[in-house]
């Protein structure tokens, strides 16, 4: 047995598990706030690689480059949309406008923009550590000792190590912060003066004050001067905020919780007025007089396990209630116009439905061949932002509904 101990133990070490791993990581690239302040100005138009939130105001889109900036696209006419230019803005999300002002984030901080000429656009205010939440970046400290995530660096890498994923995380989380994109042969695996904003916007104007949310607040910026937007109350919600909806003088608001109704009559001090829970899901929210509709998903940071349409009767807003539920595939954002509701169903592509009869809506169109994430209907124009590409159809006859055009995704 002695002599038999070492060559077992041999074997056993001779016989660890090893494996190939060809990775693809982001270092994170900081500048000063200087320099990134220096860069917030209209650039040559860029390709749209990963889309987020769209805003629509007058002839102009705004689409946002997650984390990178936002795009401007002159819709004059939209059978032939064109992409002008390219704002630089580290850590944007989103987007609001006023009159000839763009708020957009730039992580923590919010920036008041000047787009009367969009190829020429001027920075006007920048506000410091206006949403705390948004201090990180992909793991990265977003904003640290007065610099900024402004890029990443890609780089790839291939070692032959072991099998063990925790060995493999020390490895490479040990160190400078990374941000891991892919990894190819291991087991790891966002006219009226004010525009519109989709249904998954968490910025939100109505008249002189921008409303946004947080994971867990509601903020209130008086913006009666535009350029010069000025932090009102806060308001403490429950934590899973995910987005806001306005309709007359209420704020309809989703949580991975429920809906939250807020009266805005006095606009500085929203009030609460009404709710709605739900099992635990993602939940964009619209509304009209009577009805809201909500839809929940699953997803990793919801942990929910349904995907459905919820149709909820106001019933004043102070009692809320389920009309019907709906069965989708995984609902994201929507939009309805009369009687036509749009339905952005993920892989699913987008359904258009007659909503006549809140109880028994009924499906008139569906357009299968696209990932589809958030839509705004406006002239009998729906845009629809998908991962491949922002769409546009005519809906001016809902029984014969045509694309106009798209932009593509890189």
């Amino acid at each position: 047995m002695l002599i038999a101990l070492p060559i077992c133990f041999s074997a056993c070490v001779k016989d660890e598990c090893k494996q190939k791993y060809t990775l693809t990581y982001y270092v994170p690239v900081y500048l000063t706030k200087d320099e990134v302040k220096a860069n917030i100005k209209s650039t040559a138009p860029r390709q749209v690689k990963n889309p987020g939130k769209i805003y629509l105001r007058d002839q102009y889109l705004f689409l946002n480059e997650v984390d990178r900036g936002i795009h401007i696209i002159d819709n004059s006419n939209p059978s032939h949309p064109k992409n002008i230019a390219f704002i630089n803005i580290p850590g944007n999300m989103d987007i609001a406008v006023k009159g000839n002002i763009l708020y957009a984030d730039l992580y923590s901080d919010l920036l008041a923009i000047d787009i009367s000429n969009p190829q020429q656009i001027k920075l006007k205010t920048y506000i410091d550590n206006v949403f705390p939440y948004r201090n990180y970046g992909a793991g990265a400290p977003a904003i640290t000792g007065g610099k900024i995530i402004a890029d990443w660096i890609k780089k790839d890498t291939s070692y032959t190590g072991s099998c063990d994923r925790r060995i493999l995380e020390d490895r490479f989380f040990s160190g400078s912060p990374i941000f891991f994109a892919a990894s190819s042969s291991s087991p790891l695996s966002s006219i009226s003066p004010i525009g519109v904003g989709g249904s998954m916007a968490r910025f939100s104007i109505v008249n002189d004050h921008m409303y946004t949310v947080s994971s867990n607040t509601l903020d209130v910026f008086n913006i009666s001067t535009p350029e010069n937007p000025v932090k009102g109350s806060k308001v403490n919600l429950n934590w899973g905020i995910e987005t806001i909806y306005p309709f007359g003088k209420n704020l309809f608001i989703g949580s991975n919780t429920g809906m939250f109704i807020y009266d805005i009559s006095n606009p500085e001090v929203p009030k609460s007025v009404g709710q709605f829970s739900h099992v635990r899901s993602c939940d964009p929210v619209i509304a009209d007089n009577d009805y809201a509709y909500v839809t929940l998903r699953t997803g990793t940071q919801c942990n929910g396990s349904i995907n459905q349409l919820d149709v909820i009767r106001l019933n004043n807003l102070t009692d809320a209630r389920l009309l019907k539920s709906y069965p989708m595939s995984s609902p994201h954002g929507l939009a309805k116009d009369g009687d036509l509701l749009f339905i952005c169903d993920g892989k699913s592509g987008v359904k258009i439905y007659n909503a006549a009869f809140e109880d028994n809506i009924k499906l008139l169109k569906h357009i299968e061949f696209f990932d589809a994430y958030d839509v705004i209907t406006y002239n009998k124009i729906a845009l629809i932002i998908g991962k491949d590409g922002l769409y546009q159809y005519s809906y001016a006859n809902p029984f014969n509904i045509k694309l106009l055009s798209k932009i593509e995704v890189k």
